[in-house]
């Protein structure tokens, strides 16, 4: 009996020596150390709904600019900010470049936009609250910089609620997206609870043909498309507390095939709105959370990045969000 007791005993001691010798070791592992807190990307003010571009080496993102007090509980919008880097670590702020207040058939509510360049000039797709036709509305702005002075490119709203039918609230008709295909055609993709879709004229600011809608599973809004070799990538927000899903296709007029969930709830916010981007040889994943502290929330956002992988098949790997995002 003795005898196996202490065996049991020197067992026990060469157990806890061995487990201090790993926490030891990872707390000296000097790639462990040198990790910085990367995410949130923008610490001095409260950002969401994130876009992003990459002009002359540089990356451009866009985004919303949460304005809500600490106890105020819904969405305070008044304009949408521009911040760049080249290393997706280090941001430059730079000066508003768009307001609601730009747009004078707008009301209210600088909600989720984009930004994409053709022949030399920088589009601005947005949403807003129109003031005379009840609903959000998509508006256009342009510029001859990525970081603006951007100005009302039209004059009026390009979609209007009473343009869209599959779904009746008044609010469907928001966070456009835009692509433009190998051969030139450009899309705007845009919804909620029902994803649309048209193609845009050569200039940008008119549609060309009808508004037609996808059936995705369980889709929300904040469609976004990129392509990456042959495939076609739709990701959307996914229920309400909002996932990102994706579907994939050959064309940009379907077949989707859905594909699942890309990244799971984001942290403190009812909402999960991405963009997707290519930079340097590698792939980003561009997103909001609520997790900021001390005041984050669903209405006081702010936009982090993490890596994003594919499968050999083509598929997507599910995003693995993390406080240390993007290292130098």
């Amino acid at each position: 009996m003795r005898k196996g007791i202490l065996i049991g005993l020197i067992f026990l001691f060469l157990a806890c020596n061995q487990k201090k010798d790993v926490v030891a070791e990872s707390q000296q592992d000097p790639e462990v150390e040198k990790k910085e807190i990367n995410n949130p990307i923008i610490t001095d003010v409260f950002t969401a709904d994130p876009a992003a571009i990459v002009h002359k080496d540089t990356v451009y993102l866009y985004a919303g600019h949460d304005e809500a007090p600490n106890d105020f509980h819904f969405y305070k919008m008044n304009e949408w900010l521009v911040f760049s880097s080249t290393n997706m670590v280090d941001w430059e702020s730079h000066p508003v470049p768009l307001k609601v207040s730009d747009f004078e058939w707008a009301k209210a509510d600088a909600w989720a936009a984009q930004v994409i360049e053709r022949n030399g000039k920088f589009y601005w797709y947005i949403t807003t609250e129109h003031a005379t036709i009840p609903g959000k509305s998509i508006g256009v702005a342009v510029a001859d910089s990525p970081v603006g002075p951007f100005e009302d490119a039209i004059g009026e709203a390009l979609i209007t609620n009473d343009m869209t039918k599959a779904t009746d609230i008044s609010w469907d008709d928001i966070d456009p997206t835009v692509f433009i295909d190998d051969d030139g055609q450009a899309y705007l993709f845009w919804g909620n609870t029902a994803c649309y879709y048209a193609k845009l004229k050569d200039n940008m600011i008119e549609l060309d043909g009808e508004i037609k809608s996808i059936d995705l599973p369980h889709f929300t809004e904040a469609p976004y498309i990129h392509k990456k070799g042959d495939w076609y990538y739709l990701s959307y927000a996914y229920q309400f507390p909002e996932k990102t899903a994706y579907a994939m296709s050959k064309s940009l007029e379907g077949p989707w095939e859905y594909k699942g969930i890309l990244n799971e709830l984001a942290g403190n916010t009812n909402t999960n709105h991405q963009a997707i981007l290519e930079y340097k040889g590698k792939d980003y994943f561009i997103y909001h959370t609520g997790g900021i502290q001390p005041n984050g929330g669903s209405f006081r956002r702010s936009v982090c990045i993490d890596e994003l992988f594919y499968n050999q098949d083509g598929t997507l790997k599910r995003v693995v969000m993390t406080s240390e995002g993007i290292q130098k």
